[in-house]
């Protein structure tokens, strides 16, 4: 078999050869993200308020989704750096299976926790019209129990990823992203022989373009040759393969899953003083997907090339991509800072933004954006921590930035009035950077040094 690219192509090439395409794919992700909100809010502000509430249970979903990803991308990366072949496709057909038995949880969760989640979260604020929670209930019923297409789809995705092929994953996210955007107004709004369905027909677009694309990366799997097999052909379920992909997969998940219980926290904290707050931190997530996003595609090209050239024992291309990613993650990052900070306004008119969203609107988004750049950081050395099965650091990055500082500080700012609550976004960065430099160092230290002693002649 011949020599991957991802061990002999120079550097910045290989990196941008791989990267951009995920990176637009998550582009394209992110304006599926923005039109849904976009057709909702004609809809009016409670019906945006409704999705806010449900954003951080589709952020579970894409947690677990992602993160036990993630694990069988780093897994088959470094089994291939090992020329274990044989080994890299046993963990893409696990990853196959574990995300059917991770859809069917969230299905039952689905099914018996939408109801008490709504109306945990409108409990003891003021301004919560029964329209809002019903609204709520409707759409997080759909998304949670129709969640398989997502799970399967960003299996195989991964898994394709980790091979170094990164077109066919560009195209599944594509998919699902057209099909949403063209069925949002036909559902939402109504069309021809097709009811108006309001918030209803925004989930159900939203799974409609998940289970296509994941009909078509099955399809893709079944029928084209990779450096991985996909097949469940004399399968055998193997323990020792789930621990070493949620070995990166747990922290992995947990790290992103985070960020929901953070989002869940923050509209407790932000519905006490205004439902609109909860919509700006709604709008704001959206928007910021523009920004963060194409580093996650980033990171998604950045990550099996990692991983590689860990198992493959190069300690030089294992530095440079981190270096040279990092920088990447960096100018996109700052990018995203001038433009949050000169047009906050225009960014929420997008969404049909009413003056008492405006006003607090605008100072949120230029003072939160602040995160961003030592954000770029903080994302690039997560991914390292990934690639070479140390997915544990990752997680205590998280929580500490997520957790341990953003929430107690965000509740105590809050005291002074809802402006005051964003500055717990930059301040949370800031701490955790020095942390994350702290585990990066101590890590080099310990196992990428000395690395060089492996390498083969």
């Amino acid at each position: 078999m011949s020599e991957n690219k991802m061990g002999t192509m120079p550097m910045t090439k290989l990196i941008l050869s791989m990267s951009l395409p995920a990176m637009f794919s998550m582009f394209i992700q992110s304006l599926y993200n923005i039109v849904d909100s976009i057709f909702v809010s004609l809809l009016g502000e409670e019906a945006l308020t409704a999705v806010s509430l449900v954003f951080p249970m589709q952020m579970l979903i894409i947690s677990f989704a992602v993160g036990t990803g993630v694990g069988v991308n780093s897994l088959i990366a470094r089994r291939l750096g090992e020329k274990k072949y044989d080994e890299a496709s046993h963990a893409a057909n696990h990853g196959i299976i574990l995300a059917i038995i991770t859809w069917a949880v969230f299905a039952l969760i689905g099914i018996f926790f939408t109801k008490p989640f709504i109306t945990s979260m409108a409990r003891g604020a003021q301004g919560v019209s029964q329209s809002i929670i019903n609204w709520g209930i409707d759409y997080m019923w759909i998304v949670m129990v129709l969640s398989f297409g997502v799970f399967v789809e960003v299996s195989i995705e991964k898994s394709i990823q980790a091979t170094g092929n990164m077109l066919y994953p560009m195209i599944f996210q594509l998919i699902g992203a057209v099909i949403n955007i063209i069925f949002d107004p036909v559902f939402i709004f109504g069309f021809w022989f097709i009811p108006a369905m309001g918030v209803k027909g925004a989930a159900a677009a939203t799974v409609m373009g998940q289970i296509i694309s994941m009909l078509y990366a099955l399809y893709i799997a079944h029928k084209k040759d990779f450096h991985v097999k996909f097949s469940l052909k004399n399968f055998k379920f193997r323990l020792k393969t789930v621990k070493d992909i949620y070995i990166v997969g747990i922290p992995s998940i947990i790290m992103q899953s985070i960020a929901s219980v953070l989002i869940t926290l923050l509209n407790k904290i932000l519905i006490v003083l205004t439902p609109t707050a909860v919509t700006v931190l709604g709008v704001y997530y959206k928007l910021q997907s523009f920004v963060f996003m194409p580093v996650f595609g980033l990171t998604q090209g950045v990550m099996p090339i990692m991983g590689y050239n860990y198992g493959a024992r190069d300690k030089k291309r294992l530095v440079e991509a981190v270096k040279k990613g990092t920088g990447i993650a960096f100018i996109i990052m700052a990018v995203g800072t001038a433009i949050f900070s000169l047009f906050p306004e225009q960014l929420l008119k997008i969404f049909n933004a009413k003056p008492d969203m405006l006003k607090i609107g605008i100072p949120a988004l230029r003072i939160i954006s602040l995160n961003f750049m030592p954000a770029a950081v903080g994302i690039m050395f997560g991914t390292f921590f990934q690639a070479i099965g140390k997915g544990i650091y990752s997680m205590a990055v998280s929580f500490l930035r997520q957790i341990v500082i953003i929430l107690p500080v965000a509740k105590f700012l809050s005291q002074f009035g809802v402006n005051y609550v964003w500055f717990a976004f930059p301040i949370a960065e800031s701490f955790s950077l020095i942390f994350c430099i702290f585990m990066y160092i101590n890590v080099y230290k310990k196992q990428i040094k000395t690395m060089e002693t492996y390498v083969k002649s």
